[in-house]
This record gives C-alpha cells, sequence and structure tokens, in this order.
C-alpha cells in the first residue's frame, strides 16, 4: 500500500467513524419536554409486557403502595395471552397478568386502601360493569346498570369508565361512554344517588369520562373530566355543581394528583400539569393534530403524543402516560431534577 492509498483509506475509515458516531449520539441524545422546574425525559416504551402478550388499546394506570404499577388493556386480537392487566415492578419490570375476562373492555382502574388493604376498582366498557378486586385479581364483586338511578330503559346505555373516592368510603362512577351520568354509592356499594346527565348547561356532563376527588383545597371536591364539553366541572360531594375550568383542556381524560400538581391526560394529544389554581404549569409531548392511531409504532414521532387516555404520578415524581391506540403505547416521562 503506498502512502497516498493509506492516507486516503484512513480518511474514509475516520469520516465513517465520525458519521457514525454523530448519529450514535444523535439517536442516544434524551428528548426532554416541559420548562424551567417541571422538565421530563422522554423514555418510550416502558412498560413492556411478557413474549405472549399484546397490547391492544392501553387505557388506564395505578401504583400501589409497595410500588406495583397496574396497566389495563383491551388486548390485541392477535395476543395469545387474554389478560387484561399487567403488572409491573416500580421499575417497570413486567410481573405477571391476569383478568381474561377483562378483554375487549378493560378501561379504567383505580387503587383504593381500605384498612391495612389495597383494592382495585375497574370498569369493564364491553361488559358495562363497575369490578372491585384484590391485587391479585381476586373478584370480590361487580355490578352493571344501577336500576335504583330510574334513567336507564337499556341496560345497554350504562357504560362506565372510571371510578372516584371520597373520604368516607364512598366512590363515584363516571357512565362516561353511555348516558353521560355519575352514580354515588357507599363503600358496601349500596346506591346513594345519581347526578350529572347530558348537556351543556352547568350541572349537566357530555361524556364524563374521569373522575376524580381533588383534595387540594380545605373542602374536598370531586373533579369530572367532562371531555365532549372540553372542559372540567367541578361538583360538591353531593352532586352539586360548583365551577367550571376551560383554561388548557382540549379533551380532558382523566386525572391524578401530587402534593398541588393536577395531571390530565388530554385525548386530544397532550399531557397538562395543572397549579393549585388549575392554571396550566406545563404541557408536554403536544403532537396535535395527531392521525397516527391505526399507524405501525415505527411512524409513532418521538417526544410527541398520540392520545393520551390516562396518566398518574409514580411515587418518585416521574409521570407514566398510556394512550388509545390499538397496539399500545405507553411512555415514562422522568423528571429531570
Amino acid at each position: 500500500m503506498t502512502r497516498r492509498s493509506f492516507l486516503q483509506t484512513t480518511a474514509i475509515g475516520s469520516a465513517t467513524l465520525l458519521t457514525g458516531g454523530l448519529k450514535s449520539f444523535a439517536q442516544q441524545t434524551p428528548i426532554i419536554l416541559g420548562s424551567g422546574s417541571h422538565k421530563y425525559q422522554w423514555v418510550p416504551d416502558w412498560l413492556v409486557p411478557a413474549a405472549n402478550i399484546k397490547y391492544g388499546d392501553t387505557h388506564g394506570l395505578a401504583q400501589d403502595a409497595h410500588g406495583r404499577i397496574y396497566l389495563s388493556h383491551t388486548v390485541h386480537p392477535t395476543s395469545e395471552c387474554p389478560d387484561g392487566v399487567c403488572v409491573f415492578d416500580e421499575k417497570g419490570k413486567f410481573l405477571t397478568s391476569w383478568g381474561p375476562q377483562f378483554r375487549g373492555g378493560s378501561h379504567g382502574l383505580d387503587i383504593r386502601k381500605e384498612g391495612h388493604e389495597e383494592f382495585i376498582y375497574h370498569c369493564d366498557i364491553n361488559r358495562r360493569l363497575v369490578c372491585k378486586t384484590t391485587l391479585d385479581g381476586k373478584v370480590l364483586w361487580e355490578f352493571g346498570t344501577p336500576k335504583e338511578a330510574g334513567v336507564y330503559d337499556d341496560k345497554h346505555a350504562f357504560v362506565p369508565t372510571n371510578v372516584a373516592f371520597s373520604p368516607n368510603g364512598d366512590f363515584y362512577v363516571a357512565d362516561g361512554y353511555g348516558s353521560s351520568y355519575i352514580h354515588q354509592y357507599d363503600i358496601k356499594a349500596n346506591y346513594i344517588r345519581t347526578f350529572g346527565g347530558p348537556g351543556t348547561e352547568p350541572g349537566k356532563v357530555q361524556q364524563p369520562h374521569g373522575i376524580w376527588l381533588d383534595n387540594r383545597s380545605k373542602e374536598p371536591v370531586l373533579a369530572v373530566a367532562d371531555r365532549a364539553n372540553r372542559r372540567i366541572q367541578y361538583f360538591t360531594l353531593d352532586g352539586r355543581h360548583i365551577r367550571f375550568n376551560t383554561e388548557g383542556m382540549r379533551l380532558p381524560c382523566h386525572f391524578a394528583i401530587r402534593g398541588e400538581e393536577m395531571l390530565v391526560p388530554d385525548l386530544d394529544s397532550v399531557v397538562t400539569v395543572l397549579d393549585s389554581q388549575n392554571k396550566p404549569i406545563v404541557q408536554l409531548g403536544d403532537g396535535a393534530p395527531s392521525n397516527l392511531r391505526d399507524h405501525p409504532r415505527s411512524d409513532f414521532i418521538p417526544g410527541k403524543f398520540i392520545h393520551p387516555h390516562d396518566a398518574i404520578f409514580l411515587c418518585n415524581g416521574d409521570i407514566l402516560v398510556a394512550e388509545w391506540v390499538p397496539i399500545g403505547r405507553v411512555t415514562l416521562l422522568r423528571r429531570v431534577r
């Protein structure tokens, strides 16, 4: 080899190495969302299920006192395993799955501590049931259309989407995909009252998809994700309208609260964090307008949400987001500290 050919070969090799190195660096450069004290690193596909499970629409998230994370999904038609609930440890490692009866309908799930034990309240949009289970999936009770409410002529008109919990043990069921009513029960699942109903005026709701006890002020109140009306509507614990909140809202789906902040996953491609006065602090991963719901995963855009359906604050302050896409999408937003 001549000196000239050696230099040429070396130069080509160095350029290739440099280009490859830059490409690798670019691929590894973290995506940071937010601003100020609310910055988060985008970590895609953080909850990976077992090999025999394929996600359907990833609908609900919850975390128990031991850090275990529960994910509800509708189960993909090609999935070998029919389980509608997957369980992971606090680091995102798959632990187990259960709930084949929830296939096709696994939607909202929320955890409540009752005495010394925690329980999961599920909403099944396929079987039109509210169901209470232990953390390992044992069914304790379930019920369907609340006939006591006197507002349903057709049992199929009740399609529950999420549950909220009162400090006195009562719980509230949002009929978000059915007839837009909210039903209140005591801790033994005895019917108390019904309020809401379809409409746009104060006290009426359209698609009350999510529901949460907002205890950030002296008097706890009920926050309802009045999704089709593009607002949050607040009620007293006995069902009386208090106020609306529309700032920063598009199609709010549900809530989670940590300290003075409220987290709002919004189906219109964004996750919003509100302060104690419900003023937007930051909007994360805004991908609107999005038309990628039915696209392959390779088309999903890093750092951009498609349809956030549920989101929770993890115990360490990170945010976990589940999206309404038919092949599932779960993203960790790791707090930059």
